[in-house]
């Protein structure tokens, strides 16, 4: 697969371990991968990116601008971008109100590789995740 066919993802979290982990496992599944510590990063990133992004996997508590705020931002330029939300605090009304009223999804941290990888499926490929459940 040549790079340009891959399909991009846009990783943004404030923690430099977390994000340089999520980066790597997202790199690991065969995505390419950007990926930015501050949601004005992210903004400047995807206005500067050439192809299409496929989804922001985003923190949902950032300095500056949150990842349901970036997350409005982007969704409004595009759409059809999927969003997984990552945090600390699963059950804030913050998160759930963007998860569930908005048809986003949510990992909540630690979280394993193997998780990572099931929840991207089923926002990337939801048809196909769907058959290969039942």
């Amino acid at each position: 697969m040549a790079v340009e066919d891959k399909k991009t993802i846009l990783v943004i979290d404030d923690e430099p371990e977390i994000r340089k982990l999520v980066g790597a496992m997202v790199t690991q599944f065969g995505y390419a991968v950007l990926t930015a510590d501050s949601g004005e990063h992210a903004l400047t990133l995807y206005r500067n990116h050439k192809g299409h992004i496929e989804m922001l996997i985003a923190d949902v508590v950032a300095p500056g601008m949150s990842g349901p705020m970036l997350a409005d931002k982007l969704t409004a330029m595009q759409p059809d971008l999927k969003v997984l939300y990552i945090s600390g605090y699963d059950n804030t009304h913050v998160v759930q109100k963007y998860v569930v009223e908005k048809g986003h999804a949510l990992l909540s941290k630690p979280f394993t590789l193997e998780q990572l990888k099931t929840k991207m499926a089923e926002l990337l490929e939801p048809a196909e995740h769907a058959s290969a459940q039942g």
